[in-house]
């Protein structure tokens, strides 16, 4: 615990002005972000007698080593480099705000040629218009399946799209009315994005002159006695009511409005918001955080409202927002508000009226949010505790293991041989902490020696950050062949995901650095070989303060470095569970990257290895030939037709589509057909769909 005396600036030393001051530990993490009007006067707050302290303010005090600051010229900008730092850098005692699901937003892609309505989660592309969030995407398809009827935009992926294009005919719902078949030009690309233009401006509240338009239609129809027009147009009708009932009106006047609550106690804080466009609720979402700091209500609206509109511009933003209580000061988050939206925002606590009674219903809401929180988090706090406990008690350790790594090695018969590294902390997968490993050391199948390659790769690393840090006690050095690892870059030690911090920034300024931290526990999946080379790969690197075991499938046995027999824990015990786990997504996270090898080198193609030919060249070599064959049999004149292929490019195509081997045709397995040799699409899948990058989960973690 560090004296904050020790790194107190001399009282000259802190400019009275506007800025932003950043707490670090003793591993230059940064661990606390702040803003103040006079950093003279808020950081002297923190150094005055401990015993005055709140609890939390206290802990971060002593857990610091050192603080500094950035002074800026107004409050607004220290709010927003405060905002951007703490996204940045993931401060422990900062309050963050965690989302108790992934929203789906009802999205309509406007940047693209032919706008498409779909289900979206996850971070907002630009130039896409999101409505919600929904508590469920059900009830997004709902209502866009009641909308088609009037407003009958595409709904369907990239590849059916194509597919359609490709055939001239239309999908299931191009067939049934639901879609207006931009695909096979029943429409134009115009008209089918005023369809959509239309689509969003319903959704945004003005639902009204829909409504009339089509009323007055109907009419009319029926005066002209086109009976079967005016019933389609009546069950239009009732296809908006319909839809419009899914949100009940709450505010009069077509209010646009974010409502925000907060329930609180000493420790957490639930914020919910409800989400009022057109006087009707579109959407709700709620956060949970812990109070690790001492913060009022006020400042928990002022991060309530960092998170919500840090990212968003525009429309987004709303004309009004109403809150339980105002940040101190005001005046700088009501105008950063203001920047983002690019009009006035109103920031307020309602005081009586529709607002006051619709905000007692949104604080209703963040009690019962707070109260699920704990209840849940009563109950998984204790499991955890008691399964760390059962893993420290059978394997002897001094203490509960707080950071467990666990290893895992997947391959396809000795061919793509790849490891995982998974992180749980306090018990809870850290998946910003998983890494990926290819085995270089050799080839072919051989896990005992790949499980030694990669402990002695990871924790080679960890010698190396903790050499270079200065962490080394009074006379202790790295051993050798930490050190080799620390300037072997070239070799089995190599990190493809850090090569951009040669400029060592990213250490230096806070952030996560890869490998720096050990583990109390290493599980790897397998028995007592694999067991046997990861302790040996930690003896041979002389750390021994690390504990090992593995799990073995077949049995979940549990082995123990040295030991003959393996420890047996109860089937019902909470510690087989979380090793279980712990196992099993090391398991995941190890062969879907495994997979994702595999599939890339399934879909290899002989101008892969054409030298300088980068993916839009060849793309436009496929687009401009239709396929491979094709391009392999034209001449280097009617390559240099290709836009950006030069001659000299175009002979060295030519040489190596000549030395490759000719791919075996394809044959239809159900007529025995050999199918001509089209090139498929490069951005699309074996089933024609544009290839995802993959499930959040999927693809974090750093390729080593």
């Amino acid at each position: 615990m560090a004296d904050p005396s020790s790194y107190r600036p001399k009282p000259g030393q802190i400019p009275d002005s506007p800025g932003v001051y950043r707490f670090r530990d003793e591993h230059r993490r940064v661990i606390y972000v702040g803003k103040a009007k006079s950093l003279r006067q808020r950081l002297a707050n923190y150094f005055q007698d401990l015993a005055g302290l709140h609890p939390r303010t206290r802990s971060m005090v002593t857990t610091a080593a050192s603080v500094e600051w950035t002074v800026v010229s107004t409050e607004v900008e220290a709010l927003q480099l405060e905002y951007s730092w703490i996204k940045e850098y993931d401060p422990r005692f900062n309050v963050k705000y965690r989302d108790d699901k992934s929203y789906p937003y009802l999205a309509v892609t406007m940047n693209e040629e032919y706008p498409r309505v779909q289900v979206m989660r996850g971070h907002k592309k630009k130039g896409v218009r999101y409505f919600g969030p929904y508590a469920h995407a059900w009830a997004i398809r709902d209502t866009v399946d009641l909308l088609l009827r009037v407003f009958p935009v595409r709904t369907c992926s990239a590849g059916v799209f194509k597919n359609a294009r490709r055939t001239g005919r239309p999908c299931l719902l191009g067939y049934i009315g639901k879609c207006s078949a931009p695909c096979v030009d029943r429409v134009s690309a115009e008209e089918h994005r005023e369809l959509a233009e239309e689509f969003c401006d319903f959704m945004t509240g003005r639902t009204g002159t829909y409504l009339r338009r089509l009323e007055r239609q109907m009419v009319e129809a029926a005066e002209a006695m086109e009976y079967e027009r005016a019933a389609r147009l009546r069950d239009d009708i009732g296809a908006l009511k319909k839809a419009m009932e899914k949100n009940a009106v709450v505010l009069a006047d077509a209010t646009d409005a974010d409502l925000i609550a907060v329930a609180e106690d000493e420790l957490e804080a639930a914020v919910q918001i409800f989400h009022v466009r057109g006087g009707r609720v579109r959407g709700q979402r709620g956060w949970v955080t812990d109070k690790v700091e001492e913060v009022t209500t006020g400042a928990l609206v002022e991060h309530a409202l960092q998170q919500l509109y840090g990212e968003e511009t525009g429309d987004a933003v709303p004309k009004e927002v109403l809150v339980p209580a105002l940040p101190d000061p005001l005046e700088p988050v009501q105008e950063w508000l203001s920047g983002r939206r690019g009009a006035q925002v109103s920031l307020r606590v309602p005081q009586r009226g529709d607002k006051r009674a619709l905000m007692e219903t949104v604080e209703r809401n963040a009690q019962q949010a707070l109260i699920l929180h704990k209840t849940k988090r009563a109950s998984d706090l204790t499991t955890r505790s008691r399964a760390l406990e059962e893993i420290a008690d059978a394997l002897e350790l001094d203490s509960a293991p707080l950071r467990i790594e666990c290893y895992d090695i997947s391959h396809l018969q000795g061919d793509d041989v790849v490891a995982s590294m998974v992180v749980f902390e306090d018990g809870l997968a850290r998946k910003s902490e998983y890494r990926r490993f290819q085995i270089k050391g050799f080839e072919g199948q051989d896990d005992v020696r790949s499980m030694h390659e990669v402990i002695t790769r990871r924790f080679k690393r960890y010698l190396a950050e903790k050499e270079r840090t200065g962490e080394w006690a009074d006379g202790e050095s790295a051993t050798g062949d930490g050190a080799a690892g620390a300037s072997d870059d070239s070799g089995p030690l190599t990190d493809v995901s850090s090569a951009p911090l040669s400029d060592g920034l990213k250490d230096e300024d806070g952030r996560p650095k890869r490998f720096a931290y050990p583990p109390q526990l290493v599980v790897v999946d397998g028995g007592q070989p694999q067991v046997a080379a990861a302790q040996r790969a930690l003896d041979e690197l002389g750390i021994d303060d690390i504990a090992v075991c593995g799990l073995a499938k077949r049995l979940e046995e549990v082995w123990v470095p040295g030991e003959d027999d393996p420890v047996v824990l109860p089937r019902t015990s909470e510690g087989l569970y979380l090793l279980q786990r712990i196992r099993d997504e090391a398991h995941r996270f190890a062969i879907t990257y495994q997979r994702t090898k595999r599939s890339k080198r399934f879909r290899s193609s002989p101008l892969d290895d054409v030298p300088g030919l980068g993916d839009t060249r060849k793309q436009a070599l496929i687009k401009h030939f239709g396929s491979v064959k094709r391009l392999r049999a034209a001449t280097i004149d009617q390559i240099c037709e290709v836009p950006g292929i030069g001659r000299k490019t175009a002979e060295t195509i030519a040489v190596a589509l000549a030395q490759a081997a000719p791919a075996a045709p394809a044959v239809n397995t159900a007529t025995g057909e050999i199918m001509e040799d089209e090139a498929p699409d490069p951005t699309a899948g074996a089933s024609g769909e544009p290839v995802s990058a993959g499930a959040p989960d999927e693809r974090r973690g750093q390729e080593t």
